[in-house]
């Protein structure tokens, strides 16, 4: 590939998440592991690491958009947009929860896993890649859950030009909507700091802290790369290519939609305007995390245990990539991205991934403690 804008922005997104994965693996933040120690433990400290990255994702984006630094108008996915598909985010949130639950971690910590040496995570991947694949390219989400298409909410129709939180607000009181969503962003992720750091054990975990404001600050840059400054001639650079480079778009982390992606380039490897932000996310925080593991020296090769382990992990690698294609990002996709510009849909997305990992821990629980 020849050095182009392109070129550098793809660049800039591997070595991001290559501290990313890094971090990840350093500080153990995870989404999954947040919903575990609270249901399980009682222990909120990953819970609210994941509402600081929250936090600091909200504030910096907020500020970036006030500041005019960066353009939210189009994003991929299309977080803002009129159309409220609450029945796809609840029922897809639902079953990704349930899936990462099965699979032992969400999409970021199956590839930090990966990184880490576990063969398990692999496969998980490798499902995953495989129904995420099926749910964009093929038929086979209009043929199965096409029919959610017409619980869509058209806020649009109601004078509504957006999801996000303000501008529904604004239709439903009245006022300026930017305005309102500016507001409304400092209000929350103020709220939500506020929240992570009322803990003693909290602020006395660096792990905590650093994994949550490090976390956020990633999905922050990975909006300043391609929705800042640069993002207009990266954008005008891809018009005039050749061939239409793939999925040249504001946006920042997300890892189901991403899977698909690299099932489509392993497909035709040698086409090279395939390769997009998702997957230099995806080997980026691979590549990071094993870094981390071997330096640690905690790189372990892992497998399954039985067909029982193997079975779970896949029904759990095909629900989060399904699950994650229907609420339009995975835990990470609208649990933090989407949340940073304050859709509705992605806190919709967020709820119900909590609680559809919440659920399956409490049903596995009462499983093993029936007898």
């Amino acid at each position: 590939m020849e050095l182009n804008i392109h070129t550098e922005t793809l660049a800039a997104v591997f070595a991001l998440s290559v501290a990313l994965g890094a971090l990840t693996s350093r500080t153990g933040f995870c989404t999954m592991g947040a919903v575990s120690d609270w249901i399980n433990i009682g222990d909120l400290g990953r819970m609210r690491s994941w509402m600081l990255a929250i936090a600091t994702a909200m504030a910096g984006l907020v500020g970036l958009e006030s500041a005019g630094v960066v353009n939210l108008s189009t994003t991929y996915p299309p977080y803002r947009t009129p159309q409220l598909a609450w029945l796809r985010y609840i029922v897809g949130g639902l079953m990704f929860g349930v899936g990462m639950t099965l699979a032992s971690g969400c999409g970021n910590k199956t590839l930090v896993r990966i990184g880490g040496g576990n063969l398990k995570s692999l496969f998980v991947l490798a499902v995953g890649a495989v129904f995420a694949y099926l749910m964009i390219f093929t038929d086979f989400y209009a043929s199965t859950f096409g029919w959610m298409n017409d619980w869509t909410l058209s806020l649009d129709a109601r004078g509504i030009d957006s999801q996000a939180l303000g501008s529904v607000v604004a239709g439903a009181v009245g006022g300026d909507a930017a305005t309102l969503n500016r507001a409304l962003a400092w209000i929350i992720a103020a709220a939500l700091a506020v929240w992570a750091f009322a803990s003693a054990d909290f602020r006395r975990n660096i792990d905590h802290v650093a994994g949550g404001i490090g976390f956020g600050l990633a999905v922050l840059a990975g909006w300043w790369l391609t929705a800042g400054p640069r993002a207009a001639a990266w954008k005008e650079w891809a018009e005039f290519a050749d061939v239409m480079p793939s999925r040249v778009e504001a946006q920042s982390y997300t890892f189901v939609g991403p899977m698909a992606d690299g099932a489509r380039w392993l497909l035709d490897p040698t086409n090279t305007a395939l390769l997009n932000f998702g997957l230099m996310a995806l080997a980026g925080v691979v590549v990071g995390a094993f870094i981390h593991a071997l330096a640690s020296g905690k790189f372990r090769v892992e497998w399954f245990r039985g067909t029982a382990d193997v079975l779970r992990h896949g029904i759990g690698g095909a629900l989060m990539a399904i699950g994650g294609v229907l609420a339009s990002g995975c835990s990470v996709g609208q649990g933090i991205t989407g949340v940073s510009t304050l859709a509705l849909g992605s806190a919709i997305a967020l709820l119900s991934i909590i609680a559809g990992s919440a659920l399956t821990m409490k049903a596995t629980m009462w499983w093993l403690m029936r007898d």
